[in-house]
């Protein structure tokens, strides 16, 4: 009985584990996706005058190249 009871605890243990992982997982997911938000909100915000810094001139400009690409390569 007692292997038995050492068995099941060390799967309790294991199923904790990955239930972290998991939630640790979906953290990061939700972190990256503030992230990508913040950034297409700021986009937004430049190209209607709203925002202007000289940093992120480099980056809205390589947007418009590859909106640009997909647009050409859609038609």
């Amino acid at each position: 009985m007692k292997l038995f009871d050492k068995a099941k605890a060390a799967a309790e243990q294991a199923a904790e584990k990955a239930k972290e992982g998991v939630e640790e997982v979906q953290t990061r997911r939700d972190l990256h996706n503030a992230f990508v938000d913040l950034g297409k909100k700021t986009f937004e915000l430049v190209e209607a005058g709203g925002v202007e810094h000289s940093e992120l001139t480099p980056t809205v400009a390589r947007i418009k190249e590859l909106q640009a690409k997909l647009a050409e390569e859609a038609s």
